[in-house]
């Protein structure tokens, strides 16, 4: 089979995703729609994998070029001859591929696009109306995705294809040394753990300020803040206004290689995020045994259950977090039984191996559906 990948941008999730179908028996083509203009950790495509060059990929993607991005993928299509396209997001390559007329259209939401970038914009919604209508299969990771596919777009149940991304449990796992701590003088200190992009969406600041009202009840509190993105100003100003230089470490952003050990340094993962979908990030904590303290979303909720992973507040709220921190650090004697529970959820769920199989599932679904 030919497949033709085309996505916005060549991130981390892109990279897993093209390494596993480059060790397939299938052709795979890559097609990037923009190159954004901040710097990323150097990622590399996998040997097997074609990058196509095209109108597009060179830039930040702009609307006033759609009729020369969709000349030009049409020349790549009769070029290519794919037996799939697998696009996404929903309302830009999938509406891309939409418009140029391709008939086996695999669309992979990434859950943010059709949950929160479309949601209160009419222009992106149609045009994520209009992509789904000419998708023959729809490729998600959580379940509050597929509702919305179906209650908003009415796009069918049988054609949805949904399989958390996953995480290699080989990498990810409890066992190792937490050297962090021993770095950064905090072996004694009850350690969180936030690596969300500085996004609004992400809810970083919501906790910045929950841990500075924690901290001010228990002082041994720590937290390990890695990434970085609009927010930073934002989040390096409040750091300074509380005063928590000494027990924020600001990481920045963290290889793939060295992220185990990052999980293993802290006592308690954290995400606040106010949109999401099965948030690999939460994945990999999960598998490396990390107890977590999740904000109340769906995609966060199809993972963690309150006193059994962790602890789970109501989403935006600042108080119930710092509150939530406060009673992982005095309820730490059932630090060990959720994080057996963790782990045994990641590899219940969450294995990327086994998962990734699902996808190809779909290019299966799609080619048939043509026929």
């Amino acid at each position: 089979m030919r497949i033709l990948y085309f996505t916005r941008d060549f991130n981390a999730h892109d990279q897993r995703f093209t390494n596993a179908l480059a060790n397939t028996s299938h052709e795979i083509f890559m097609l990037r729609l923009e190159s954004q203009p901040f710097t990323l950790l150097p990622r590399q495509i996998a040997p097997g994998v074609e990058e196509v060059n095209w109108a597009g990929g060179n830039e930040p993607f702009s609307w006033s070029k759609t009729l020369d991005y969709v000349k030009d993928l049409k020349r790549v299509i009769a070029e290519v001859k794919p037996d799939v396209i697998h696009a996404g997001p929903v309302h830009t390559c999938a509406y891309l591929a939409a418009l140029a007329g391709f008939k086996q259209l695999v669309t992979m939401s990434w859950a943010s696009d059709i949950l929160h970038e479309v949601k209160n914009n009419q222009t992106l919604a149609r045009t994520a109306r209009y992509a789904l209508k000419r998708t023959s299969v729809l490729v998600g990771d959580c379940q509050a995705m597929a509702n919305m596919a179906v209650e908003t777009y009415h796009f069918p149940k049988d054609r949805i294809v949904l399989f958390p991304w996953g995480v290699d449990l080989e990498l990810f796992k409890p066992n190792g040394v937490p050297y962090l701590r021993s770095e950064l003088g905090w072996k004694d200190a009850f350690v969180f753990l936030c690596l969300r992009s500085w996004e609004p969406v992400y809810g970083v600041d919501l906790v910045v300020e929950a841990f500075a009202r924690a901290v001010q009840e228990i002082p041994d509190l720590r937290l390990l803040l890695y990434g970085s993105g609009s927010q930073k100003e934002v989040i390096r100003d409040m750091i300074s206004h509380y005063a928590l230089e000494e027990k924020v470490y600001q990481g920045g952003k963290v290889s793939n290689a060295d992220l185990p050990a990052v999980y293993r340094s802290a006592d308690v993962y954290l995400t606040a995020a106010h949109s999401d979908g099965s948030s690999v990030s939460l994945m990999e904590a999960l598998a490396c045994g990390l107890p977590s303290i999740v904000s109340d979303i769906p995609g966060n909720l199809e993972w963690v259950e309150h006193d059994k992973h962790g602890w789970v507040f109501p989403d935006g709220n600042t108080a119930a977090l710092a509150a939530a921190m406060i009673a992982a650090y005095t309820q730490r004697k059932k630090l060990k039984a959720f994080s057996q529970n963790a782990r045994l959820l990641a590899e219940e769920k969450a294995d990327w191996k086994k998962n990734f199989q699902e996808l190809l599932r779909a290019y299966e679904m799609a080619v048939e559906t043509a026929r």
